[in-house]
């Protein structure tokens, strides 16, 4: 919170009482998906499988950039990796990290 908003505040609290100060909501825009559209979304989420342990196939990751890419490709809707987080959130999972391994990392001691 900013000095100036809460003189802002001050000043509106000051002109109309309690009632004017009321919050105007979240800011940013509005999400541009539709309620199917998210829908939609969940289900493809679901149908990602999970990060496979096996460095020989191929590792399919819920990530972020991912999902801003799915949205896109899916939906016709530009998407920041930030807002996929969001949507991700939004829709009860979340954003999953590469699996990633050390280059000089030996197995055999590992599972010793």
């Amino acid at each position: 919170m900013s000095l100036t908003s809460v003189h802002e505040w001050l000043r509106l609290w000051r002109e109309g009482g309690v009632q004017v100060p009321a919050s105007r909501g979240p800011s940013g825009s509005r999400c541009q998906l539709s309620t199917r559209c998210l829908e939609k979304l969940a289900v493809y989420l679901k149908e990602v499988p999970a990060p496979r342990r096996l460095v020989e196939e191929t590792v399919q990751v819920r990530d972020a950039a991912r999902v801003a890419t799915l949205t896109g490709r899916k939906f016709h809707v530009s998407c920041s990796t930030s807002g996929a987080t969001r949507l991700m959130h939004r829709l009860g999972s979340t954003p999953q990290a590469p699996v990633r391994r050390g280059a000089e990392r030996g197995e055999q001691a590992v599972t010793e």
